[in-house]
């Protein structure tokens, strides 16, 4: 009896999934807890393991196609076993469906729907026909069963390319843009990437977003952050860096300044008192932005425990879905890709977020003296319908004065 993999559930709110990477493919033999997939669902990803010895007999959902949690990925059984029950149940139930919502359009369904109902072809495939304007009773399948795979319908794609004269043809505006250029991969925007642009294009449209950069002269800082790394390190067991001092400085100045630590929601500014912070962690496949909660309330010290931790989590792909939502406002930092001043997009709702460059060293006057020191380069992205840039400025002056008299994150 063949076994189902389903969708597995990642999250209370997860409404779909995604399989970013197929291991294994059809015909390919699998032990029980071996790894056969990666799934994704908004900032979450794990891999999933095979729940029973076997073959792996049919895929059922590609890759970068998003389903329901619940719904059957891909079947584990004999080698041997056949799965020409298991599509035709399948298929089936599809053609249960489709016919049924027909007669509620029509009192009868002409023979042409009928027979494409009926015909064994991928949902993804079934799409790109579509797309394309193929009939589908003219593609040759080669799947299992004579079923229609991706491939089938790329081939019919191709095919009916090079016999169509182009004299007649309508160029398509991608077609214009692109030359005829064929790219060399097509990768779909699905899973977490899918939804980071989702609201990084949200985030643009739906805000009034404006930077203001300064520069940081943290030559003391970097200093007392040597002095203190061997006590963090025997004592704590904890590595102090640069951006440890910036979490507790932005605190410390976002508790000065209130209506930084917002949110603009329903046409109203939302001001917090708890300081949530999210420190953005880039991923191979995207971006997360673990949460620490009470921020307000922690130490020099166990910020900068809870910012490793959650960093370790989030590449391990351990992170929940609660760990990555409710913060009042967010660190981004490229300081270690040599990037100096960006721009960062606010994470919605909120009202800022900081963005850390890379430090660098240069002559600086002290006085009449010319001296050597580092400095630390700042972006800050705020919402303008929240607050205006004097405002803004002013929470960002607080930083600056902060972290170039360090001892004062220390009190």
């Amino acid at each position: 009896m063949a076994v189902e993999v389903v969708m597995p559930k990642l999250g209370m709110s997860m409404k779909e999934g995604t399989v970013s990477v197929w291991n294994k493919q059809a015909g390919d033999p699998v032990k029980k807890g071996e790894l056969i997939a990666s799934i994704n669902s908004e900032k979450i990803e794990m891999e999933l393991e095979s729940p029973a010895d076997g073959t792996i007999l049919d895929i059922v959902v590609p890759e970068g196609e998003g389903v329901p949690p619940g719904t059957v990925i891909c079947y584990i059984g004999d080698a041997n076993e056949s799965i020409s029950k298991i599509e035709r149940n399948i298929e089936t139930a599809q053609t249960e469906v489709a016919a049924t919502a027909t007669k509620v359009k029509e009192s009868q369904p002409s023979v042409q729907t009928a027979a494409k109902e009926k015909i064994k072809i991928s949902p993804v495939a079934r799409k790109m026909a579509e797309a394309a304007n193929l009939d589908i009773r003219t593609i040759q399948g080669t799947g299992p069963g004579g079923r229609i795979t991706k491939e089938d319908v790329q081939k019919a794609i191709a095919n009916s390319s090079s016999v169509e004269s182009p004299s007649t043809k309508e160029p398509k505006p991608a077609e214009t843009i692109t030359h005829n250029i064929e790219p060399t991969k097509k990768v779909p925007v699905a899973g977490m990437r899918k939804i980071i642009a989702e609201r990084m294009q949200g985030s643009l449209q739906n805000s009034a977003q404006l930077t203001l950069n300064m520069k940081v002269d943290v030559t003391d800082l970097i200093a007392l952050q040597k002095q203190l790394t061997e006590t963090a390190q025997t004592h704590y067991e904890t590595k102090l860096t640069v951006t440890d001092f910036v979490a507790r400085a932005v605190v410390l100045s976002l508790q000065q300044h209130k209506e930084m630590n917002s949110a603009y929601i329903n046409d109203q500014i939302h001001l917090f008192d708890s300081i949530h912070l999210g420190m953005a962690v880039a991923l191979d496949k995207g971006l997360v932005v673990p949460v620490i909660r009470n921020a307000e309330n922690q130490s020099l010290i166990q910020l900068a425990q809870n910012i490793k931790s959650l960093a370790k989590r989030a590449r391990q792909g351990q992170l929940s879905h609660e760990e990555m939502k409710g913060s009042t406002f967010t660190i981004s930092n490229l300081g270690a890709y040599g990037i100096e001043h960006f721009t960062p997009i606010l994470n919605p709702p909120e009202a800022g977020i900081l963005g850390v460059g890379a430090t660098y060293d240069t002559p600086v006057y002290i006085g009449d003296k010319l001296e050597r020191r580092t400095i630390l380069p700042l972006s800050l992205t705020f919402d303008h319908r929240v607050l205006d840039g004097a405002p803004a400025a002013a929470f960002l002056r607080t930083l600056k004065q902060y972290l170039e008299e360090p001892f004062t994150v220390l009190l």
